[in-house]
């Protein structure tokens, strides 16, 4: 007995619009195949089968998988996404039925079938069930960079693609730390990503292109474009910053050249992460400055605004950023560098007054403004656990030896303080914290409570508290900031944690 032979999948691309730019292999299996299957949208025809027309054989069956719905309008009792999911599964179970028998497969894709397209919905849902290929089409931004003979990027440029659908100020934020940008996804989403490019400073040279490729193709700046004739079949493109002679201004320069009088640079924190708990001086001076200096992870928290430039680093390379912002406020730019938490913290505070020891920077005046620091976060969280004296530790031993900090926490420990603990683990660092847990078990009782708190603000956040015998090490990592109480600290029926001010000899 034979078993029986399914029919093979094809995903193929058809490019941008003309059908000129489909591939000598999507013409030749479309032409060959049983079944020709394509997306349309609701009252309208498929663009897909009006790009392939000429190719599709008069033997092949057709498939039409008409959406139930293309806004987020729907009375599906799951929503645009129940009606969605639900729209996939039964266009999958359609095109199942004819690969079981054993036919050919074709589903027509606009631009390329991996690429904001419908087919990656049917490939996950068939190709592990039948034998697949997917078969690569010009995308639609190839074709709008091909229509502005504009090149995208060069050299060492970045480019980044980018939905609309973004929520605006992330869209700003993206726009203004990459180099080359191409925008997909517009039509209702236009006057959005248009304040998010001008945010950004990336309107002047931004191009709108419609239709790409076809024959109603046009192109024109962003800045001219009416937002109401803007029709799905469209995008921008932002050239990369190498491209005009004139750069933007959003790269980071080495130094800067003290043509006005040195400003003041500040430097602030951000607090831990929601924007609830950034003060209002630090929003103020957010809203004033025109360099942005820090770690990717907190320049990315700053929103995204005209005039804004943005000077993201690594982790591990604070007395360059601070070295950076140093320079440019020698140069009369109004800079803030910023830090998670409190920057007087295990933050960028100290960095800038190392780096400003140079005599270089000796007319530049800094001022630190305080930040909610996680300690804080954490403690409020579990109750009042830092209500008396307490001391703060940083696990990382990446500025200083192990052995210092293991005398630390051990005079710590013999002084019966509560001990805050930053930076507890990492991928790379994880002896560290099982070695402190050693260590103050060989001065605090079993009994000892710790509070273990993780993001904290965040919508991840989690909150354990626990005993110093019974904390499992293995769980904690580099988003966790633990708490160990002293002797006098307590834990409530309800399990809140609080430490009392009063000490008795």
């Amino acid at each position: 007995m034979t078993t029986p032979t399914t029919g093979r999948f094809y995903g193929v691309g058809l490019g941008p619009g003309d059908p000129e730019l489909v591939t000598l292999k999507a013409a030749r299996l479309i032409g060959s195949a049983d079944v020709v299957a394509y997306h349309a949208g609701v009252g309208k025809q498929s663009n897909a089968r009006r790009i392939a027309a000429d190719l599709i054989p008069d033997t092949a069956l057709e498939e039409e998988l008409r959406y139930p719905v293309t806004t987020g309008r729907t009375d599906h009792p799951g929503g645009y996404a129940g009606a969605m999911a639900e729209f996939y599964e039964e266009s999958a179970a359609r095109l199942a039925v004819h690969l079981e028998a054993g036919r050919t497969v074709v589903l027509l894709a606009e631009g390329d079938p991996l690429f904001y397209g419908s087919y990656m919905y049917m490939h996950d849902r068939l190709s592990e069930r039948f034998p697949t290929e997917v078969v690569p089409g010009v995308p639609a931004f190839a074709a709008a960079t091909a229509a502005v003979a504009s090149p995208l990027v060069r050299q060492t440029d970045v480019l980044t693609i980018l939905p609309g659908t973004l929520h605006e100020a992330e869209l700003a934020r993206r726009l203004a730390d990459t180099d080359g940008a191409v925008i997909m996804k517009l039509g209702r989403t236009f006057p959005a990503v248009r304040s998010a490019l001008e945010q950004a400073g990336r309107l002047e040279h931004a191009l709108y292109v419609e239709r790409a490729s076809m024959p109603q193709e046009r192109w024109l700046p962003v800045a001219d474009v009416d937002p109401e004739s803007v029709p799905y079949f469209s995008l921008i493109v932002v050239p990369g910053d190498s491209v005009h002679e004139e750069p933007t201004g959003r790269r980071s320069p080495s130094v800067a050249v003290a043509a006005r009088p040195a400003a003041e640079l500040v430097v602030l924190g951000l607090g831990p992460g929601p924007d609830a708990w950034v003060t209002p001086e630090v929003s103020a001076v957010l809203a004033s400055v025109d360099h942005v200096v820090g770690y990717s992870a907190y320049v990315n928290r700053v929103p995204q605004r005209a005039g804004l430039k943005r000077h993201a680093s690594g982790n591990t390379v604070e007395l360059d950023r601070a070295r950076l912002a140093l320079a440019l406020a020698l140069g009369g730019e109004k800079v803030a560098v910023v830090s998670g938490g409190d920057a007087g913290v295990f933050g960028m505070a100290s960095a800038v007054f190392e780096a400003a020891e140079d005599p270089a920077y000796a007319e530049v005046a800094i001022r630190v403004l305080p930040g909610l620091s996680a300690v804080q976060a954490v403690a409020a969280r579990a109750g009042a656990p830092i209500g008396a004296d307490f001391a703060v530790v940083s696990l990382s031993d990446r500025l200083k030896p192990w052995p210092v900090v293991e005398r630390r926490l051990r005079a710590i420990a013999e002084a019966d303080l509560v001990l805050a603990i930053y930076n507890p683990a990492s991928r790379s660092r994880t002896q560290q914290i099982v070695e402190t847990q050693k260590l103050l078990l060989e001065h605090r009782s079993p009994e000892t409570v710790v509070v273990v708190g993780r993001d904290i603000g965040r919508a991840e956040e989690s909150l354990v508290v626990t005993t110093l015998a019974d904390l499992d090490a293995a769980s904690v990592d580099m988003k966790c900031l633990l708490i160990v109480g002293a002797s006098t600290t307590r834990r409530t029926p309800s399990g809140r944690v609080w430490t009392p001010r009063f000490v008795n000899e």
